[in-house]
This record gives structure tokens, sequence and C-alpha cells, in this order.
């Protein structure tokens, strides 16, 4: 079906769910998560498999297999809320939720945004990662510029105070300070009245064109033979 945007009372479900967090509250209004939400949502992510086809980006997802559940896992957690209070779902090279390299939808009432990239990959992922940098230091400094020139950066969060074991020889700074990342993700806010029309579609595909030089980097660094 045709994405025609998240229903009007997407974002308020969300801020209610967060003041009641409990399962007679969500269960009363299951309908208008499925009806406002869920069901969007995966037409939205069925509307961009086939505009990435078309426009030759490899991403996809589907409906039953790209959005995350709305219950928390709350068996190891001090947060013992049930619900998770936003809305997110991915898509990847092979449409595996969690696969490396994805493009990540956020839908939340405190700020929705856009993501991409490659989240707390595996100490294997990462490592390959870090050993592209030091291996094309101009490839990753492209990628970088390719980034920059859209409006976007890789944040700054999640990074080791001192450079991995084995990487002690990376001695310009930028690259140091790449190494140090344990994530290599941007992202891209987005204002919620946009999430509520047709026009999301198009400005996720944006988005998309615009990552894919990260995307593209991080796929390569992974294909390549390890050091």
């Amino acid at each position: 079906m045709a994405f025609d945007g998240f229903g009007p009372e997407a974002l308020p479900f969300f801020k209610a769910l967060a003041f009641h967090q409990s399962k007679e509250w969500f269960d009363d209004n299951r309908a208008l998560y499925e009806t406002q939400v869920k069901q969007p949502f995966g037409d939205l992510i069925e509307n961009l498999t086939t505009r990435f086809e078309k426009a030759g980006i490899p991403l996809k997802g589907s409906r039953k297999g790209s959005l995350f559940r709305l219950n928390r896992d709350v068996r190891f957690s001090k947060n013992k809320d049930l619900y998770k209070i936003h809305a997110g779902g991915t898509l990847s090279r092979t449409g595996a939720k969690l696969e490396p390299g994805i493009l990540y939808i956020h839908i939340d009432p405190n700020g929705c945004f856009l993501a991409a990239g490659f989240f707390r990959p595996e100490p294997q992922v990462l490592a390959r990662l870090r050993a592209a940098i030091r291996r094309d230091p101009a490839g990753f400094r492209a990628m970088l510029a390719a980034l920059d020139g859209a409006g976007l950066a890789l944040g700054e969060a999640e990074m080791l105070t001192r450079l991995p074991r084995g990487f002690d020889d990376v001695a310009a700074p930028d690259l140091a300070a790449a190494i140090r990342r344990k994530s290599f993700l941007t992202r891209r806010l987005v204002e919620a009245t946009l999430v509520a029309t047709p026009a999301f579609v198009d400005a996720i595909v944006a988005f998309a064109g615009d990552v894919l030089p990260l995307l593209d980097w991080g796929w390569g660094a992974l294909a390549e033979t390890r050091d």
C-alpha cells in the first residue's frame, strides 16, 4: 500500500504510553497503535524498498522483518517500563534488521530522526572498519568530505579514551580519533510534521543517497581481506 504518512495520533499515542505503561492500557489502545503507527510504518518500509531498488540504492526491508518490537526486554534492566515510547525500523542490504550497515528510521514525540551507518558493530567488524582507516586514509577522508557536503557528520558519542591495541602506529590526529570510535553513524533530524505526510518517503530516499558514501565505505572495508 502507498505510504500516506503516520497517523495524526501516532506521536500522541507514544506520549500517552509513556505515562501509562501498563498492559491494560495498551490492550485498550492496541487498535490505535496498529492503525496509526504499525500499519503506516510497514507501508513506509515497502515503499522505500521499491524506491531504493529503482534508484539503485542497495537497501531493502519488509513489513514483517524490519520493525523493532514495541515491548521492552526488562529482564536485566532497572527500568521496568513494559513498552518503548518510540517506533523504529531498519533497512539493510539483505533486509536483515541488524546487519552491518543500515538505514534506521526513528519516530518519537521527543524528536524524529533518520540514521545510517554501523552502530556498535561486533568486535571483528569494528576491527575491519578501523583497519580500513589505517590502510586507506584518503578513502576515509573522502567519505567524510562527501558527508560534509550533504550537511552530515559522524556522531561523536562512544569513543575509546585511547587507541585500541594494534593501532598505536596511527599518528594523524583525525585518523587516531576515527579509530577510537565504537560506531560510525550519522543522522538527520526530521520535523514531526513531515512524518505525517507522503513526502517523508522522498526525504528518506534523499537521505539514503547522502549517506551512501558512508555505507559503501564500510561495506568495502568488510569485503577487504584482513591486514
